[in-house]
C-alpha cells in the first residue's frame, strides 16, 4: 500500500512514523512535510500546499497513492475529500458538509443540540450587540467562554473571567476581526468545570474503533498559566477514562454523533476527535475536531502496534469489516519545545543541536513541528518546534525519560513547560486511594 500524508507537523510527523512502521505499507509520502519528516529514511517529502485540494489531488495520483491521510483541518473544510471522491480517489478524512463539525462551532452546537449530545449551554451571536447582550447579566455567569465560529488555527477561544474580558473578546473577534471572517458569528458558552479528555475513534460512517483517551496542556505556562496554545505537551492513556466511562461516551455522544451526521446526509469517515469535560454531571463535549489532535496524535499513534493502515484504509472505504489493531497500554508522555514568545511574536531560524542524542534516549523519539533546513542545518521555523515523546513502563519513567530527552535539545529562546503528565500522576493518586 502507497500511502499520502498531508501536513507539515509533528502530528504528520507521528503518523508517517506509524505508518512507515506498518507491514502493509510499502511507501509513504508526505506534503509538505518538514525537516524532521525528511530525514525518515522510510518516507520522502513533496513540496504541495496543504491548502490547494487539486494539488493534492494530483500529487496523489502522480504518486499511485492507495490512501491519503489528511493531517490538519483546512484541507477538509475546504472539500478535499469531496474532490478526492469525485476522483475515485480513497481519502481518509470526513467530507466538506461533516467537517462543519469542525469548522462551524455554531453548526456543532445547534447539531449537538438537534441530537441531545451532552454540551455547554451556549448562545450564536451573529452580530455585536447580541453578543454584548449575552456575556452581560448572569445568563452565563463567570468565568464565560467566547469562540469565534469558524477555524482560528487555535487562537479563537477566549474563557473570560469578567465582563470586560469576555466584552473585549467579542469586539476582538467581531469588530476588529481578529480572526477574519471566522469571527464574524461568535458562539457564548458557560464555563465547564472538570478535567479535560481528548477521545478518538476511527470511523467508517456507521461503526467505529476507539483509541486511548489523552490529555493536553493548553496554556503556554506551568500550573496551566498563561494565554492559550496549540498544546505544549500530552499524556496518555488517561488515567481517568476507564472502560466504564469510554463505553459511556460512545453509547451518549460518538454513537449519536455518527448517526446524527449520516441522517443528515453527512455521513462521517475519519477519525473523530471529541474534546469532553468530564463535570459532576457526567461527560460534556466542549469541542469538535474532523482530524487527530495535535500534541496527542504524537502520545496516541505510537500505541498502535499493528493495523493501522488497514483500520484507515478501511475507514475510508466505509467499510472496517474485520480491520483491528493491537493498541498498547504503556504511557506516554509527549513534551512541546516552542519558540520564545510562542504563542505571541517570535524568532525563527535558529539552529537546534542535540536531536540525535536526544533520540538515543531510550523510548524516545522527535516528532518534528515548526522545523526546517538551511544550509545543512535544522532550524526552526514555527512556533512549536518540536514535540519530545517518551514512552515508559510507567507514568515516572515516561516523564523522566521526556525530560532527559529535552534537556539534551538545545536552541536559542526554547521555552517549555515542565509540569507535562504531572496530572497523570495525580490522577493515578486519586484512583489509587479511592
Amino acid at each position: 500500500m502507497n500511502v499520502l500524508v498531508v501536513g507539515g507537523g509533528a502530528r504528520e510527523h507521528a503518523l508517517v512514523r506509524a505508518l512507515a512502521a506498518d507491514t502493509a505499507v510499502d511507501r509513504v509520502v508526505c506534503a509538505p512535510g518538514n525537516a524532521g519528516i525528511a530525514r525518515e529514511a522510510a518516507a520522502r517529502v513533496a513540496p504541495v500546499d496543504v491548502s490547494d485540494p487539486r494539488a493534492l489531488l494530483a500529487l496523489a495520483a502522480a504518486e499511485g497513492a492507495d490512501l491519503t491521510v489528511v493531517g490538519p483541518e483546512l484541507p477538509l473544510a475546504q472539500g478535499v475529500a469531496d474532490l478526492f471522491g469525485e476522483a475515485g480517489r480513497l481519502l481518509f478524512g470526513p467530507t466538506r458538509a461533516a467537517a462543519a463539525l469542525e469548522s462551524s462551532k455554531a453548526f456543532a452546537k445547534a447539531f449537538m443540540a438537534r441530537h441531545d449530545i451532552p454540551t455547554a449551554r451556549f448562545e450564536v451571536c451573529t452580530d455585536e450587540r447580541q453578543a454584548l447582550d449575552a456575556v452581560a447579566g448572569d445568563r452565563f455567569g463567570f468565568p464565560v467562554v467566547v469562540k469565534a465560529d469558524g477555524l482560528a488555527a487555535g487562537k479563537g477561544v477566549t474563557v473570560a473571567p469578567d465582563q470586560a474580558v469576555a466584552e473585549a473578546a467579542v469586539r476582538e473577534a467581531m469588530v476588529v476581526r481578529r480572526f477574519g471572517e471566522a469571527g464574524a458569528t461568535v458562539v457564548i458558552e458557560e464555563c465547564l468545570d472538570g478535567p479535560e479528555v481528548s477521545f478518538f475513534a476511527v470511523s467508517d460512517g456507521r461503526r467505529c474503533l476507539a483509541l486511548p483517551a489523552a490529555q493536553d496542556h493548553k496554556r503556554i505556562f506551568d500550573g496551566d498559566a498563561g494565554p492559550n496554545t496549540g498544546g505544549m505537551g500530552a499524556f496518555g492513556p488517561s488515567p481517568l477514562f476507564d472502560a466504564e466511562l469510554e463505553a459511556r461516551v460512545m453509547r451518549e455522544i460518538v454513537a449519536p454523533t455518527l448517526d446524527g451526521l449520516r441522517a443528515e446526509g453527512r455521513e462521517y469517515r475519519g477519525v473523530l476527535y471529541v474534546g469532553l469535560m468530564l463535570t459532576a454531571d457526567g461527560p460534556r463535549v466542549i469541542e469538535f475536531n474532523v482530524r487527530f489532535g495535535d500534541p496527542e496524535a504524537q502520545v496516541i499513534l505510537p500505541m498502535v502496534e499493528r493495523g493501522l493502515a488497514r483500520v484507515l484504509l478501511g475507514a475510508a472505504r466505509g467499510e472496517l469489516g474485520d480491520a483491528r489493531w493491537r493498541v498498547a497500554a504503556d504511557p506516554h508522555v509527549g513534551v512541546v519545545m516552542a519558540s520564545g514568545g510562542y504563542p505571541g511574536t517570535y524568532e525563527t531560524g535558529r539552529p537546534i543541536g542535540g536531536l540525535d542524542d536526544a533520540a538515543a534516549v531510550p523510548g524516545v523519539y522527535v516528532a518534528h513541528a515548526g522545523t526546517a533546513l538551511e544550509g545543512g542545518r535544522i532550524v526552526t521555523s514555527g512556533g512549536r518546534v518540536l514535540t519530545v515523546v517518551a514512552r515508559g513502563a510507567s507514568y515516572p519513567q515516561a516523564i523522566a525519560r521526556a525530560y532527559d530527552a529535552v534537556g539534551r535539545i538545545s536552541f536559542d529562546g526554547s521555552h517549555v513547560r515542565t509540569d507535562i503528565g504531572q496530572k497523570a500522576l495525580l490522577a493515578t493518586e486519586v484512583r489509587g486511594g479511592a
